[in-house]
């Protein structure tokens, strides 16, 4: 079928779905469609890459501007706050931005991750990590010349469950947190990313631990 058949068939219902699934503007929503053939999915596909691809580009500028999004959990026992920046104060008052930090506090607050980024882990937690793994692999029989490999793989699951970027997003499986980011990125036509969060439980000091002192304290991943 050629471009322009399959131009016809893309019709303003398809567009119309393909607009609320991914809130993209309706000339990508039918460039995409006609791309992928009138196949909603493979359009909704098409459209995620090239707005993180979109997104990675906007990473180079400054983000100076933006909003804290706060989440205080039922019950009043938990919650967090968390810096997102972008590049101007107009986009930092936009629902879709305010949505997104708002978004981002309730993950927090629900999956406690202890960094922002990969990156942001200490050099001696990466090494500890990495030492239990090889000890692990060892003691259950593996190979040596295998260790490092079993131990790098783990240290995979280590960033998705420790990192607020490499977590998947707790409303949405199919997508981790940095893509969700990057999806709002390209919305908005800025750089967005997170700088730093505090998370809060009563009872709790930072890590996770009961406090010393009756005083809790925020668990704040480090700046980036």
């Amino acid at each position: 079928m050629s471009q322009q058949d399959t131009a016809t068939q893309v019709s303003a219902h398809l567009v119309k779905a393909l607009r609320e699934k991914t809130g993209a503007g309706f000339s990508d929503c039918r460039s995409a469609l006609i791309e992928a053939k009138a196949d909603l999915e493979a359009a909704v596909t098409i459209l995620r890459k090239k707005g993180q691809a979109a997104a990675q580009k906007k990473e180079q500028r400054m983000a100076s501007e933006g909003a804290i999004g706060s989440y205080l959990h039922a019950g009043g026992r938990i919650a967090s706050l968390v810096e997102v920046n972008c590049e101007s104060d107009f986009v930092a008052r936009t629902d879709e931005f305010q949505r997104l930090c708002h978004d981002l506090a309730m993950h927090i607050a629900a999956l406690n991750p202890r960094y922002v980024r990969r990156e942001d882990v200490p050099a001696e937690i990466l090494a500890a990590e990495r030492a239990i793994y090889r000890e692990q692999a060892r003691n259950s029989g593996k190979p040596e010349n295998l260790l490092d490999r079993i131990a790098e793989g783990k240290m995979d699951k280590f960033f998705a469950e420790s990192c607020l970027y490499e977590q998947h997003f707790i409303r949405d499986e199919q997508v981790t947190v940095k893509d969700m980011i990057q999806q709002t990125a390209a919305k908005v036509g800025e750089n967005v990313s997170v700088r730093r969060f505090a998370r809060f439980k009563v009872g709790e000091n930072a890590g996770g631990e009961p406090p010393a002192t009756g005083s809790a304290e925020p668990a704040e991943a480090p700046a980036s």
